[in-house]
């Protein structure tokens, strides 16, 4: 079956952005960073979005092309929960730590590379879905790239901003993102249904 190694790497990358999303989230709320809790939370989706995938592998066209609209919508959501959570940091710019920040930041950076990795050779199989899951963990890699940066920039201004700003980046890639994947999943169930 082609979508076999497909499956096989959708099962192993949600396991580790779950197991990532409790770290990052634990870090996130202990230092008070805008970058890392949309991150965690942007780990948690992309596990769930692989968890979707895997289940949806095995139906029609047409359903999955509906999966993928779905999942255009789940990509928006740490977006949502990001910009929540910059309007509180907004309210009261402290900077988060920037050490913890840099260190949580690169954690992430070594998985989210680790899946991308994975998931390049199947960005143009199995669709929207394929599409969905590499998207996710390449963007990511900027998101954690930007992360770093961020701690570093703290580190030596001492300010709120430059983790407020990346959360906001963040969210403005998923954004991106979720419109690439609702295009692609669009395009399939028109093909699905002609």
């Amino acid at each position: 079956m082609p979508d076999d190694g497909l499956r096989r790497t959708v099962r192993v990358v949600a396991a580790l952005n779950l197991a990532y999303f409790g770290v990052e989230f634990t870090v996130a709320l202990a230092i008070g960073s805008v970058a890392l809790f949309a991150d965690s939370i942007d780990f948690l989706e992309d596990a769930s979005v692989n968890f979707l995938i895997l289940v949806a592998l095995g139906w029609t066209a047409a359903r999955r092309a509906r999966v993928g609209m779905l999942l255009a919508g789940i990509i928006l959501v740490p977006g949502l929960a990001t910009l929540w959570t910059a309007w509180d940091k907004f309210m009261a710019p402290v900077p988060p730590e920037p050490v913890p920040l840099s260190l949580a930041g690169g954690g992430a950076l070594a998985v989210n590379l680790a899946c991308a990795l994975m998931l390049a050779r199947f960005r143009r199989q199995g669709g929207s879905l394929g599409k969905a899951a590499f998207l996710s963990a390449r963007n990511d890699v900027l998101a954690n790239a930007a992360i770093i940066a961020a701690g570093l920039i703290t580190g030596y201004t001492l300010s709120a901003w430059p983790d407020l700003i990346v959360g906001l980046g963040i969210a403005a890639i998923n954004a991106g993102a979720a419109r690439e994947v609702w295009e692609a999943a669009r395009k399939e169930h028109r093909a699905a249904a002609a």
